[in-house]
C-alpha cells in the first residue's frame, strides 16, 4: 500500500494519522473499503469485533430497547474512529447506524489486536480511542439522566450540526429521527424545537434546521446549564 492509495490517504489524515507510515500500513493491512447508504447498518448488537474508519458521512451508535425505542449515544464523523474497543474487549450491545450516506474503512480486528499488544503506538492509540469513546458516553449518560427534553435535543443537535460551503451550521435531521435518538415522541420534540425557534437558536433549513446561534444553544444543554452556576 502506497501514499497514493485512497485508504492510505483516508488514513492519514484521520485519528490514525499520527502512526508512523510504516506502521500504518500495517494497520491498514487488508483493510476494505466500503459505501454505505443512509439508514444502512454496519454494526448489529453483539456482533463480532468490528472496527472502522469514517472516510465521509455521519454514524450514530445507538442502544435499542426490546420494545423497539432507540437512544443515541455517540455520533462519528469523517476521520473518527469505531470499535476500538471491540477490539479490545469483544462485541458489544450497540448498533452503528449511517444518518447519511457514508464510506468506511474496514479494518481487520486481528491485526490491531496483534498491533495493539505488540506496538505501543497502536496500543496507545486504541486507548486514546476508548477514552474518548467512555467520556462520550458519560456526557450522554448525563444528558439523559439529567437533562431535560429540551436539553437532550439541543445536546443532539450541536452533535449533528456539519458546517457548510456557506459558513452555515446544519442539523441534517427530521423531527421524527430526532425523536428517536433522544428517546421521546415526535409531537413532544416538534413543541421544543418550536421553542428553540422561538428563541432564534435554530431555523428551518432543508434538509433539517440550521444552528444561528451555536453557544446560545449550548447554553441549553445540561452541561451548558451546568457551566454557568
Amino acid at each position: 500500500m502506497t501514499s497514493a492509495d485512497p485508504s492510505f490517504a483516508a488514513a492519514a489524515v484521520s485519528a490514525l494519522g499520527g502512526l508512523p507510515p510504516p506502521l500504518l500500513r500495517r494497520v491498514l493491512t487488508d483493510a476494505l473499503l466500503v459505501d454505505v447508504p443512509a439508514g444502512g447498518t454496519v454494526y448489529r448488537d453483539d456482533d463480532d469485533p468490528r472496527c472502522l474508519l469514517v472516510v465521509a458521512g455521519l454514524i450514530r451508535v445507538v442502544l435499542s430497547a426490546p420494545d423497539g425505542r432507540t437512544l443515541t449515544i455517540a455520533y462519528a464523523r469523517a476521520g473518527e474512529l469505531l470499535g476500538a474497543a471491540t477490539v479490545v474487549a469483544g462485541p458489544a450491545p450497540v448498533g452503528a447506524q449511517m444518518v447519511t450516506d457514508a464510506r468506511l474503512l474496514l479494518l481487520r480486528t486481528r491485526t490491531l489486536a496483534h498491533l495493539g499488544q505488540t506496538e505501543p503506538a497502536v496500543g496507545w492509540l486504541l486507548a486514546q480511542e476508548i477514552a474518548r469513546r467512555l467520556y462520550d458516553t458519560i456526557d450522554a449518560v448525563a444528558d439523559t439522566g439529567f437533562g431535560s427534553l429540551r436539553q437532550r435535543v439541543a445536546r443532539h443537535l450541536l452533535d449533528l450540526a456539519t458546517p457548510t460551503p456557506d459558513g452555515r451550521l446544519i442539523a441534517a435531521v427530521t423531527q421524527q429521527a430526532l425523536a428517536e435518538a433522544v428517546g421521546s415522541a415526535r409531537p413532544a420534540v416538534t413543541r421544543v424545537v418550536a421553542e428553540l425557534r422561538a428563541l432564534g437558536l435554530v431555523a428551518t433549513a432543508a434538509p433539517g434546521l440550521v444552528i444561528r446561534d451555536a453557544e446560545g444553544l449550548h447554553d441549553q444543554t445540561w452541561a451548558g446549564s451546568v457551566s454557568h452556576r
